[in-house]
């Protein structure tokens, strides 16, 4: 099953490298995984989707929890929470599929960002599931190069990684 773990951790040299060691070590594929500063500037908030069985995202916790650099973890699917990933995706147009392109770009709140005679670039925010589907959608023969940013979570109400 498909986790998102969020985390908080020290803001230094080397934190990012002893998690993906961790993932790493035990055979642990980390799917996607976002890095930034907080609003503290000691902290930086890690965002890894990862997938595996509960007993495997229960040790992935464990191990994380036991990493001096972790301040706090939370895994956002233990609850409700939103998710979202922002996507570039150029795609061929000289094939006369602009009109078309234009219509599936608008019912997925796409924006062009930019174009050329052959080709139109744009940019989606949305669920993974969704950004998936609008790829289907526009086919994979339009499709020159995708971007993807991975996963980004948070709690819903109340729901709040702090220290």
């Amino acid at each position: 099953m498909r986790h998102i773990i969020s985390l908080l951790m020290e803001n230094e040299a080397g934190a990012l490298s002893r998690v993906a060691g961790l993932f790493s070590a035990r055979g642990y594929n980390i799917e996607s995984l976002i890095v930034a500063p907080t609003e503290d500037p000691t902290l930086s908030r890690m965002t890894i989707v990862t997938s595996g069985s509960d007993a495997v995202i229960e040790q992935i916790n464990k191990q994380l929890n036991k990493l001096v650099d972790v301040a706090a973890l939370i895994d956002l699917n233990d609850g409700e929470h939103l998710e979202r990933e922002m996507m570039l995706v150029k795609v061929n147009t000289h094939s006369g599929n602009r009109e078309e392109l234009k219509r599936i770009s608008d019912n997925f709140h796409g924006r062009v960002i930019d174009e050329s005679k052959n080709t139109r670039t744009i940019e989606l925010t949305d669920t993974c599931a969704r950004l998936d589907s609008f790829l289907e959608a526009i086919g994979h023969d339009s499709i020159l190069e995708t971007v993807r940013t991975g996963a980004s979570g948070i709690g819903r109400g109340e729901r709040i990684l702090k220290l």
